[in-house]
């Protein structure tokens, strides 16, 4: 089955870089699912307070799944996040493995 990358890019509000920082952290340790390979963020280079959260998946169905499986922490975590985001900041990816 074929993989499914998901990521999404943004710009942090300066000021709210330790605070990110920390939720980031936190999410790295608790964001499990069945059928998420890594979760991972990565910051730009060159570019300070631009970052990546990458999702992979081992297949579309447990990507299209995800949503479904957030647990109440997570959700107060990525509330947190989204109010640290510059606006219109946001770019969103998903890629899917060609197999053939």
């Amino acid at each position: 089955m074929a993989k499914v990358i998901f990521s999404i890019r943004y710009n942090i509000i300066p000021q709210k870089r330790e605070e990110y920082l920390g939720v980031v952290k936190e999410l790295k340790s608790i964001i499990k699912a069945e059928g998420l390979e890594s979760y991972s963020v990565y910051e730009q280079k060159n570019k300070a307070n631009s970052f990546e959260e990458v999702y992979v998946f081992s297949n579309q169905e447990a990507y299209e799944n995800f949503d479904d499986n957030a647990d109440e922490r997570i959700d107060i975590l990525m509330t947190k996040l989204s109010d640290m985001i510059k606006e219109q900041s946001t770019q969103y990816s998903t890629l899917i493995e060609v197999t053939n």
